[in-house]
């Protein structure tokens, strides 16, 4: 048989003539095991490991061969021959030098993608910095230690670094990896050391690292100390990830600041240049607040305006502790606060830190705060007895201190039940949810309570019950104010309606359609009345709400049975048109309310009608509502120009709970009206500035600025004579009909964080009914403060009911119908602001009449602003 011809057995690119061709019957298997014998040499003279290389042989190979064999047959002729000997001398030459040149290019790339993969992923050097503190039990605590370049400091600090070093060194898994150590500062205790350490750890190594330094016992059982005189007994070696935006912001000297408050002293510090000048930008500060010994502290931000918060944003952060470490972390501030909210904190020992972390832009004032010690509180809670009494979280309103637990104890008489009422309660801990209440939390009967609550009862079936208070050692809150009461268990509301939750309610808000409850308890198992509709759902809610545009009973039942079918468009005015004539654009309503919102982008021409937006240009577009919205709408730019109103530099939410007064800054354009003599009159609003609206013009004097009446010579206060006042020539002082006037300032204001003006709507501004708006109030509750109310825009036809056809369509109809709630004498002029989803606000309207004040179904009445826009730009140029 021809030694050339192919056996059905062997794979084409194995009939080559080698030397075992004649002594291994099997040319194919022969060959192959030749093959892999001289890789499996090459890999152990290269230093591979053999295992891994002999599992990839059979797959890297065979696909690598098919290619180079078909190659080697097309440029290699084989001739027969009968002798046999001369052709292994002669073919198999070709053959081995093709293969050993395989052989190397396959060794040298493996070899260099296991080299490639090892160095660039698996040993890729990932930097690591950790902070934390350790505390030596044998040394005394020296004022000088707390002087970073005193020579008591560096010589402890050089031994503890020293004892840290030793203590990583003798750790498998983190010795090799460290890198340095810095001693940052000390503090009492016999002395806690703080300190920084940087390792570079290869990323397969990481998460050991991570483990490592989280054993806490670890970390001293390994450190078996030589001796050495003096000798370091340490204990409590504990470290902690740094920040990430702390661990890649640069260390500057210049912004470290360690502070000692003195006896019986305010002290008082700030960010870098302030007020005349922003903090710096690229910046990490701290600020290091000390106390003696007994004492702990007590901070407080005065002013804080940073940049408004986002994820990357600059921030403040506080720690109860020296070293900025996240599991003592007591809060995280960023943005604009009023100089009104509370910013108070309270330190669990001795000593606090605070950061400020900024990014590379903006120019912000920073921070002035002030801080003093106060003596450390032995103990929390105690043994309550009487009939009733008051008590409070420590150091409330403050935030309380971290790592406390108190208990109390509450005993009324014996033929008493007794419960506990929370008039307020903050008890919030960041990402913690308040189903689990397993940081902070307030425990009764076995049930923890945490969170942001309103007012709440829990009461006991006993004349006694214990209370338990708990906060960890971060992120603290302004805790609870409550009161305990006795009551009797057959009546525990005398005179009034018991809540499911214990709270008691007048018996007149029992079934007014109201959730006077919290749980609505107070509206359940109701009898509807004559003057109430009765809602699917059992609600029994007043008859004038149905048909409001408002779903007051929950299921929208009173909105269901309003005359316009399933394929029809109700209007704002109540009358019904088919869905195909909305967005046609005609006025098919009448009101313009069927054309009025047809377009998100505004970019849709449309015939000039009075209820659609003119540009500048005199292209009208049909987008509602699409002034100072931040979306350009107009070719010309026009509906955004003009837009420096309606925004207020404080923001912040108050919590004082059931109280009205407002913080300072809040109502930026509230304006109080003065005469001579007689002190606050009615109030205006600041559209520009030198021009106000207001609906009773006289001789006045304007303050701005001004929040509390007893405070007129304030240092945020701005005073203003009167130029001129222009009233509205329809005015009727019978009926209250164009009860409009602007008035003009002999100068200019100046704008600041509480003097800035709203924002006037355009005349096709629509402000639908249901609403919630803001009024700020002047003196109409007799307080001395500046209150405010959120109130409902109320359906005119429903308010013309209310007030036997008074309302002209100059007025609109605004308050809560429960009564409680509204502008009195002395708020006339006062503002009515609609806050719109660009967060901007815009004045809708201005007080101007009503039947009383705060009385249940006599809602109050203000001037349309955009029924009188027209009238107020052709008399003040706006």
């Amino acid at each position: 048989m021809d030694k050339h011809v192919q056996s059905p057995s062997c794979p084409r690119e194995a009939q080559i003539r080698s030397r075992c061709g004649e002594l291994c019957p099997h040319h194919c298997q022969c060959w192959e095991e030749r093959i892999l014998q001289d890789l499996l040499q090459a890999a152990l003279w290269l230093d591979l490991p053999k295992p891994g290389f002999e599992n990839s042989f059979p797959t890297i190979l065979p696909s690598l061969l098919s290619q180079d064999m078909n190659n080697l047959d097309e440029g290699v002729e084989f001739l027969p021959a009968m002798n046999s000997k001369k052709m292994e001398k002669r073919g198999p030459k070709r053959q081995v030098v093709v293969t050993v040149l395989i052989i190397v290019f396959l060794l040298v790339s493996l070899t260099t993608g296991l080299l490639f993969w090892h160095f660039k992923y698996r040993n890729t050097p990932v930097q690591k910095v950790f902070n934390g503190h350790l505390r030596v039990l044998n040394w005394e605590f020296l004022d000088a230690y707390e002087n970073s370049s005193s020579p008591e400091f560096s010589m402890l600090a050089k031994k503890v670094k020293s004892t840290v070093e030793e203590i990583y060194r003798n750790h498998a898994d983190i010795g090799p990896y460290h890198r340095e150590t810095v001693i940052t500062a000390f503090s009492e205790g016999s002395v806690i050391a703080y300190y920084w350490s940087e390792f570079l750890v290869p990323k397969y190594r990481e998460g050991s690292l991570d483990r490592a330094m989280a054993d806490k016992q670890s970390l001293v059982q390994r450190w078996n100390p030589r001796l050495r005189n003096p000798m370091l007994k340490v204990e409590s070696v504990i470290a902690f990830p740094v920040d990430p935006s702390i661990a890649h912001s640069a260390r500057d000297n210049s912004c470290m600041f360690s502070l000692h408050a003195k006896e019986g002293e305010v002290t008082s510090f700030t960010t870098p240049g302030f007020p005349n000048s922003p903090y710096p930008n690229n910046a990490l500060c701290y600020w290091a607040l000390r106390a003696d010994a007994s004492s702990s502290i007590s901070l407080t931000f005065k002013t804080l305006e940073l940049e408004p918060c986002r994820d990357d944003s600059d921030y403040i952060k506080v720690y109860d502790s020296l070293s900025p470490v996240e599991p003592h972390a007591l809060v995280r501030l960023c943005g604009n606060y009023a100089p009104s909210y509370n910013l108070t904190f309270l330190s669990s020992q001795n000593v606090m830190l605070v950061t400020l972390v900024t990014n590379k832009e903006g120019r912000f004032p920073g921070f002035k705060a002030e801080f003093f010690q106060l003596p450390k509180m032995k103990a929390c809670g105690g043994i309550l007895k009487g009939d009733s009494g008051t008590f409070t979280t420590p150091y409330y309103p403050a935030h309380y201190p971290p790592d406390m637990d108190c208990v109390w104890n509450i005993e009324v008489p014996s033929i008493k039940n007794v419960k506990v009422r929370f008039n307020m309660f903050f008890v919030l801990e960041p990402g913690i949810p308040v189903s689990s209440c397993t940081k902070d939390y307030v425990q009764i009967n076995g049930t923890r309570y945490c969170g942001e609550r309103s007012q709440f009862v829990v009461a006991s079936t006993t004349n006694k019950i214990e209370l338990r208070f708990h906060s960890d050692q971060s992120y603290t809150d302004t805790g609870f104010s409550a009161e305990f009461l006795s009551y009797d268990s057959s009546d525990p509301c005398p005179g009034k309606f018991t809540c499911n939750t214990g709270r008691c309610i007048d018996r007149s808000m029992r079934c007014d359609g109201w959730l006077d409850c919290v749980d609505g308890s107070d509206e359940r198992s109701c009898t509807c009345t004559e003057q109430q509709f009765r809602c699917q759902n059992g609600w029994c809610k007043p008859k004038f709400w149905v048909c409001d545009n408002v779903n007051d009973c929950g299921d929208n039942s009173d909105e269901l049975q309003c005359g316009c079918s399933a394929d029809s468009f109700k209007c704002n005015n109540e009358k019904c048109v088919p869905s195909t004539q909305k967005c046609d654009g005609k006025d098919d309503c009448g009101d313009g309310s069927d054309e009025g919102s047809c377009s998100t982008a505004g970019q849709t021409t449309v015939p000039c009608k009075e209820y659609t937006y003119k540009c500048r240009s005199g292209r009208c577009i049909s987008k509602q509502n699409p002034e100072c919205d931040g979306e350009q709408d107009c070719e010309d730019h026009s509906d955004e120009d003009n837009c420096n109103c309606g925004l207020r530099s404080y923001v912040r939410k108050s919590r004082i709970v059931g109280g009205q007064n407002s913080d300072v800054g809040e109502w930026p354009w509230q304006v109080s009206l003065h005469v001579k003599g007689q002190g606050h009159i009615c109030g205006a609003s600041l559209v520009s500035a030198s021009w106000l609206v207001y609906s009773d013009p006289s001789l006045w004097t304007a303050y701005l600025g001004l929040t509390d009446q007893g405070d007129r010579s304030g240092p945020n206060v701005q005073t203003r004579k009167i130029k001129r006042i222009i009233s509205h020539p329809f005015f009727n002082d019978y009926t209250y009909d164009y009860d409009i006037a602007v008035l003009e300032l002999q100068s200019p204001v100046t704008f600041t964080a509480v003097v800035q003006p709203i924002c006037l709507p355009d005349a096709t501004h629509n402000f639908p009914v249901g609403k919630d708006l803001c009024s700020s109030i002047l003196a109409g509750t007799g307080a001395s403060i500046l209150q405010k109310a959120e109130i409902r825009l109320i359906n005119q036809t429903v308010c013309n009911q209310l007030l036997t056809d008074q309302l002209t369509p100059r007025m609109m109809c605004v308050g809560i119908l429960t009564g409680g709630v509204d502008a009195c004498q002395g708020d006339s002029g006062g503002p009515l602001v609609s806050v719109e989803p660009s967060s901007r606000m815009f004045l809708a309207g201005v007080v101007s009449w009503g039947d009383g004040c705060a009385q249940r179904n006599k809602p109050g009445v203000y001037s349309r602003l955009t029924s009188l826009r027209d009238w107020i730009q052709e008399h003040t140029g706006l």
